[in-house]
Order: structure tokens, then sequence, then C-alpha cells
């Protein structure tokens, strides 16, 4: 049995549920299980990580944590740290735990396995697997001597178990010292789209530049909204200004792993195979029939998307019926 702190990661006052993933599998292991929430007012967060499985849940709040900087939110998790005295640190391996892990494993001289997609604890260290050279070959890592062990698993890799409602805790407080911060949050844009992010999303549906347009990715919005799901899209697609770059899927974009990924009209560059290759099911629609994306596909339908992604939308509203 480990001592292991979770990272929580919390946006807009609201648990990712990629945090609580890794709650649950590090309470099976029997470990135990401490959580940190990091933000501004985010108290009322820790009941839900106690219903995942964390033993103890503990807060870093300050107004300057209301949103997120590497350098504010490292001096938080740094001070857990310190308190805590956990042996394994996890975290989430989204944008944010991209940045924040590296910053924190510097600081404290830890251990870092990052993008990691399956994760074990034996005898108080961890072993993880992570995909090496764009997904084309797992590496088997294990961490050496006694220091702290750290790393950040990605989204959806390792599924989310039933929370036990009945479980509660209360949140104690940490604090940090954030004197002397050299950067500071002036504004945060936001999208205006109300569907999932494409890391959270349990079905991602991405389209390609065969969509030729930015208008014509109404086509895969409307079968996304039918399935609750996000839509991403190709780097091509991106360049093109069909997309924003926050919807990108593929190795200079977003990692997913959702458990339904829909392409369509995407050829299957090596780059954005190394961002979705771990889906649990693949459909892939294209009309090339010797597309690379068909070689990982588990269904390949080869047609004009333009077609086959309205007919699929049909079906789906008719099966909803």
């Amino acid at each position: 049995m480990a001592k292991v702190l979770i990272f929580v990661e919390q946006r807009d006052g609201k648990n990712k549920k990629s945090s609580f993933e890794l709650i649950g599998a590090s309470s099976a292991a029997g470990n135990e299980t401490h959580a940190v929430i990091i933000g501004d007012a985010v108290s009322s967060l820790a009941a839900e990580c106690a219903q995942y499985g964390a033993n103890k849940v503990y807060v870093v709040q300050d107004a300057i944590l209301k949103n997120y900087t590497g350098e504010s939110y490292a001096r938080a998790l740094v001070a857990a740290i310190k308190t805590i005295s956990p042996e394994i640190i996890l975290g989430s391996h989204t944008p944010m735990g991209k940045d924040l892990f590296p910053l924190v494993a510097a600081q404290i001289d830890g251990a870092l396995a990052t993008d990691c997609t399956s994760l074990q604890f034996a005898g108080g260290k961890l072993q993880l697997k992570r995909p090496v050279y764009s997904g084309k070959a797992i590496v088997e890592v294990e961490f050496c001597g006694s220091g702290i062990q750290m790393a950040t698993v990605r989204p959806n890799a390792i599924g989310l178990g039933k929370p036990d409602t009945s479980k509660a805790a209360d949140a104690t407080s940490i604090t940090a010292d954030f004197s002397g911060l050299k950067t500071k949050i002036l504004e945060v844009v936001k999208g205006n789209s109300a569907r999932p992010d494409v890391t959270e999303a349990g079905i991602v549906v991405s389209g390609g530049r065969s969509l030729k347009t930015a208008e014509n990715f109404k086509i895969l919005e409307d079968l996304a909204d039918t399935l609750g799901a996000a839509v991403g899209a190709s780097r091509a697609a991106v360049d093109a200004g069909y997309r924003p770059h926050r919807d990108q899927v593929g190795q200079t974009g977003k990692v997913v792993s959702p458990s339904l990924y829909i392409a369509c009209g995407i050829s299957g560059a090596i780059q954005h195979l190394a961002g979705m290759r771990t889906s649990k099911v693949i459909v892939a629609i294209n009309t090339d029939p010797q597309a690379p994306i068909f070689q990982i596909a588990d269904y390949a339908i080869i047609g004009d998307l333009f077609q086959v992604v309205p007919a699929l939308t049909n079906e789906v509203k008719h099966l909803k019926e």
C-alpha cells in the first residue's frame, strides 16, 4: 500500500471526471488515497472526491487561483505535497496537467512519466505504460530509487467507476505563499461551444480537410449533438481554418481516448493517429480504401462522408426514438 496524492483538476467550479478515474484506481488498489483541489472557493467540491474513493481531501484556496497559471498552481501543489508527504502523485494528461506536473517535478526533484495509458500499483511502486514514437510502440515504465513518483494519465484510459453517494468528506485547508508571482491572468476568452472538450468526451466525431469548408462541419455537429459527443478535427482541417485549434486531435493538438472515435474524411497521417489510436472503438469513413486510418479502424465505411454521416445521424435519431 502506498500513500497517493491525486491532483483533482477543476474548471468553473466543476471537477474533471478524469481525476475521479485516478482516485478510483488508487482506492481500488488499497492505497491511502488523498486528493487535493486547487482554486478559488472550491471546498464544496471535496465531497464528490470522497464518493469516488478519496480517504482525505485537501483544498488550496485563494482568489489568485481563480484562473490557472503554472506558477501559482505549482506553488499550491508543492505546498500540498510538503503537508501530505505522498510517495506517488498522479494527475490527468490534460493541457493543465502537461504544464503543471513538469514544473512541480522540477521543484521537488521528483521522477515523472507523462501521457500514460495504464497504471498499476505493486509494492508501493508505480508500473506504467505509455506510447512512444507517435504511438508505434508502447514502453513499460518503473521508477528506480526512493524518490517521489509522479505520472500524468491520459483521460478515459482507465475507466470511471460508480460513486458511493453515502460517503462524504470535509475539506482540509492548506495555505501557500503567493508573494512575488511573476505571471498574472488579465483576461480569459472562452469559446461559445456547449459541447464537451475532446479530451474529456466519451465520444468524439472528427473531421478532416475533406469537409472542404468550415460550414460543412455542421454535418458533423449534427451527428455529435445526436450522440452527445465532442467535435474534433485533424491538423489539416485546423490549418485550413475550418475549426479552432482547441478542437485539434493529434500529436500537435490534443490526445484523446474516448469510448468511440468517428473519423470522417481523415486519411490517417501518423501525427493524427498518435492522438487517437488508444480510442476503445474507432469508426472511419473515407472514400479511399487505402487510407491509413483503416489500418487501425474497428469499423471501416468506404463512402462519401456527405452521404454517410447524415444517414448515420438519422439512424441514431431513429434508434433513440
